[in-house]
């Protein structure tokens, strides 16, 4: 099976992934393109938990008990500044209306309902810059470990023209805390500008996935397993929201040793 999911460059629902479509346990996958005065309804099944993040654009929320008017507000993935989102446990029905073009992603993963609906503001989302030179990139962690969730990972990175990421390549398909954990793992990929493609590969130790591929506007990538380096070539841009989940509620990795030396 193929892991590039092409996405419906013309319809409203953009990408849909399932844990059974990608052929895992954990980890689902949406994202819509709404217009001006358009509403959606986001159902919830028993068992999975959400995190709905606003990519772009305005939009009233409601979730249960839970209203906010005006979430996110920001004009494309690529400014400098984060999203709002919203997290949601199982059996819940969200409600949006979009003020003007908006993109929504959401997140999905297995849960109980341990925690309430909350909206998760920007100023509690931390930014960071990791990597030099043609390495940089620019982090925005949605929904980290730090914040309460049972299996979502959600984060957002953008990477300059010409840079590399997720790099040196890394993997987390082991279960052996405190050194690596097993997380299945998407990138839903944005290009600027959108005509242009990330590069992205997607191997394992012993070469038995070993896949490169191109990924354009709003295409995404499945990591069942393995390393997964992304690179973007020159005069292009890219942004990916990543979103993890597996048996543990924790990122920790391994670098591939052959490149580790460059850290």
């Amino acid at each position: 099976m193929s892991l590039l999911v092409k996405a419906k460059a013309d319809a409203q629902h953009l990408v849909h992934i399932t844990p059974q479509s990608a052929g895992w346990r954990h980890v689902g996958f949406d994202a819509w393109r709404l217009g001006a005065g358009t509403e959606l309804r986001i159902d919830l099944p028993a068992g999975r938990e959400g995190c709905l993040v606003v990519l772009s654009g305005t939009v009233d929320l409601q979730a249960g008990d839970l209203r906010r008017e005006r979430c996110g507000g920001r004009a494309s993935v690529f400014d400098e500044q984060a999203p709002h989102a919203l997290y949601a446990p199982p059996r819940t029905s969200i409600h949006v209306r979009a003020h003007d073009a908006v993109e929504l992603a959401l997140a999905s993963a297995p849960a109980t309902g341990l925690h309430p609906t909350r909206v998760i503001e920007p100023a509690q989302m931390a930014r960071s810059t990791r990597g030099i030179g043609s390495n940089e990139r620019f982090i925005c962690d949605v929904l980290p470990q730090t914040q309460v969730a049972e299996s979502l990972l959600v984060v957002e990175v953008r990477t300059p023209a010409a840079h590399s990421s997720s790099y040196p390549p890394h993997k987390h398909d082991s279960d052996d805390p405190p050194h690596e954990t097993w997380l299945e793992e998407v990138y839903y990929h944005r290009i600027d500008p959108p005509q242009g493609f990330a590069l992205q590969r997607v191997y394992t130790d012993a070469r038995d996935l070993d896949e490169t591929m191109a990924a354009h506007d709003h295409d995404v990538v499945l990591v069942p397993r393995g390393y997964h380096p992304v690179v973007m070539p020159h005069a292009y841009n890219g942004y990916y929201l990543n979103v993890m989940a597996g048996p543990r509620r924790e990122w920790r990795i391994r670098n591939d040793p052959a490149h580790e030396w460059m850290l």
